[in-house]
C-alpha cells in the first residue's frame, strides 16, 4: 500500500520517501537511491561519509587538502591533484582547489609529448618558412611550428621566432623589386616612384621648361666716329659734327 502523507506530497525533494517493494524508485539528479530512499549526493569540493537513513540526511565532509571533487558525487573519496613533475618538463599553470584539478604546462621552450601531456620534449626550432605558434604548444600540439602562411615569412630556424609580415613598400614610398617568399621579405627598389619625383621637381627645373619670350631686337647699322665704327639703330640718321668731319 502506497503511502500519501506531507513527506509523499513533497517527493524526491525530501530526503525520506514511502516506499514498498515493486515500485519504482525516481529520484532527482542531485540524489541517489539507497535502500528504497533517495539520499542527497554531496556538493562539488566534498565527499560522502555515510548515507541518509530514516533519521538522517546524508553526511559529507570537505575534500583534504590536495584531494577535489568537481561533480555532485555519492564517492566516500576524493581525487588527489596531479603533479606537475618538475623532471618530466612540467611545471603550475592552475593550483589546484576542492572542486578543481591542478593544471599543468611545459616550461618554456618544451611541448607535450603527446595528448595526454604527462611528459614534455625540448622544442626544435622551426627551420626557414617555418614560424613558432605560442598558442599550439600550449594547445599540446606535437610540434610548435607552422608554415608561415601568404604574406609572412621566416629566414631563421629558431625555437621562439614567428613568422613575421613582409615589409610594406608602398608604405614607404618604395616599389618593389623583388615579390616576398616563405623564407624572405620582399625587396624593396629604393628609386622613388616615378610620380612621387614628378611631385617634387626643383622649381627651375618647372620653369626652365616653360617658353622665353625673347624681346625684338632691331637690326643695327655702323657708321664711323673718328674712324672707329658707331652701332645706329635704323631709321635714324647719322648726326657727325661738323668739325668731325674735317
Amino acid at each position: 500500500m502506497k503511502c500519501f502523507g506531507l513527506l509523499g506530497l513533497l517527493g524526491a525533494a525530501l530526503l525520506l520517501g514511502c516506499w514498498e517493494p515493486g515500485d519504482a524508485i525516481r529520484c532527482l539528479d542531485r540524489q541517489y537511491e539507497h535502500k528504497g530512499r533517495c539520499c542527497n549526493r554531496c556538493q562539488p569540493g566534498e565527499k560522502l561519509v555515510s548515507e541518509c537513513s530514516d533519521t538522517e540526511n546524508s553526511v559529507c565532509v570537505h575534500c583534504e587538502s590536495g584531494h577535489y571533487q568537481q561533480s555532485w558525487t555519492k564517492e566516500r573519496h576524493c581525487a588527489p591533484h596531479d603533479i606537475c613533475e618538475d623532471n618530466a618538463g612540467l611545471i603550475v599553470k592552475t593550483q589546484g582547489n576542492t572542486t578543481h584539478n591542478t593544471v599543468c604546462e611545459c616550461q618554456v621552450g618544451m611541448h607535450c609529448s603527446d595528448t595526454s601531456c604527462q611528459t614534455c620534449v625540448e622544442n626544435q626550432p622551426c627551420q626557414h618558412g617555418f614560424g613558432f605558434v605560442a598558442a599550439k604548444a600550449l594547445a599540446r600540439m606535437s610540434s610548435p611550428c607552422e608554415p608561415c602562411a601568404e604574406g609572412t615569412f621566416s629566414n631563421v630556424s629558431s625555437k621562439t621566432e614567428p613568422c613575421h609580415p613582409w615589409t610594406s613598400c608602398e608604405e614607404k614610398g618604395l616599389v618593389v623589386k623583388a615579390k616576398g617568399t616563405s623564407t624572405s621579405d620582399v625587396i624593396c627598389d629604393p628609386r622613388r616612384r616615378v610620380q612621387e619625383i614628378e611631385a617634387v621637381k626643383p622649381r627651375e627645373i618647372l620653369e626652365a621648361q616653360q617658353p622665353v619670350e625673347v624681346e625684338e631686337i632691331l637690326p643695327v647699322q655702323e657708321t664711323l666716329l673718328r674712324g672707329q665704327p658707331v652701332a645706329q639703330e635704323d631709321g635714324k640718321e647719322s648726326r657727325i659734327a661738323e668739325q668731325e668731319k674735317l
